[in-house]
């Protein structure tokens, strides 16, 4: 038993999960092996690390829409991960991987940032994410144990339940408008590829002590991915499209479909060259074949 991974039975945990590791859950019932953890319960997690050589740190409270519970963000996010990674180093643990999120950054605006971008997150999650990736390193520092944290695009897949997922289910039913063409640029990953670097960087020695950003090297616009996701499911092809004026206008009246609005037409832009650079890793699935996978399409 050489791994423990948290969020075993989420969308990218389960996918990590090998036969050999030891799963992380609440409920110990809800996964074959699993053994039973909290993040707030800082006992739990000294024995779920006990004989672990690498964690893989998966869970969390997902971000969502600004009406999420502040408190929870915090709470799970950075005192749960700081709690597992003080006792992963006092279990003797020697790699400790966190899944963090390219919003622990600021929002980008129309720039393609990278991990040097300046401004701090301002949203709850982004908050907390921030935080913990700063609680890893300096677990990392004290311990003596090999450290990463990957600033995670949107990660999209086959049995994912993001904005991407949601897009696409409108778009089979046959009600989700034609996006106009904006020249927005929006970072995704596919799980396969989340899956893979993961794995990498608990490897790779030079890694240690590092925040990478793990997007595909091509940010796509939201009618790119619109048209993309139609070709996928053998619709045809729309020459129209509602104007962003009129889609920004609805998205003033309700500020909830406003952060939609602006998810749809507007920019967010990571720039992967980092990772790249320093370990020669790269994406590998471009956004076509991420949705064939993804909406399970042959």
């Amino acid at each position: 038993m050489y791994s423990l991974v948290t969020g075993a039975t989420g969308f990218i945990g389960q996918r990590l999960l090998r036969s050999n590791d030891r799963a992380l859950a609440r409920d110990a019932t809800a996964i074959a092996g699993a053994v039973r953890g909290d993040l707030l319960d800082p006992a739990s997690l000294a024995s779920a690390c006990a004989g672990i050589e690498t964690v893989f740190h998966c869970a969390g409270y997902a971000h969502a829409f600004s009406s999420s519970d502040p408190n929870a963000h915090w709470r799970i996010n950075f005192e749960g991960t700081r709690n597992l990674v003080n006792a992963a180093g006092e279990a003797g643990v020697r790699r400790f991987v966190f899944l963090s999120s390219v919003k622990a950054m600021a929002e980008p605006g129309d720039e393609c940032v990278d991990e040097d971008w300046p401004s701090a997150p301002n949203t709850p999650y982004g908050k907390a994410k921030r935080a913990a990736e700063n609680a890893v390193l300096e677990a990392g520092a004290k311990y003596g144990m090999h450290v990463v944290n990957l600033r995670l695009a949107i990660v999209y897949g086959r049995g994912g339940r993001g904005n991407m997922e949601r897009m696409a289910k409108a778009v089979r039913a046959g009600w989700f408008p034609p996006l106009p063409e904006t020249g927005n640029r929006r970072s995704l990953v596919h799980v396969n590829d989340v899956v893979e670097v993961v794995r990498c960087v608990a490897e790779r020695p030079e890694a240690n002590g590092r925040t990478y950003i793990v997007a595909d090297p091509r940010a796509y616009s939201g009618r790119e991915i619109y048209d993309a996701i139609r070709a996928v499911l053998r619709k045809p092809t729309l020459h129209w499209s509602v104007p962003a004026g009129a889609l920004r206008a609805a998205g003033r009246l309700n500020g909830r479909l406003e952060e939609i609005v602006d998810r749809l037409i507007g920019s967010a832009c990571y720039s992967p060259a980092r990772i790249e650079r320093e370990l020669g890793w790269r994406a590998q699935v471009g956004l076509k074949e991420g949705l064939w996978e993804m909406l399970g399409q042959n």
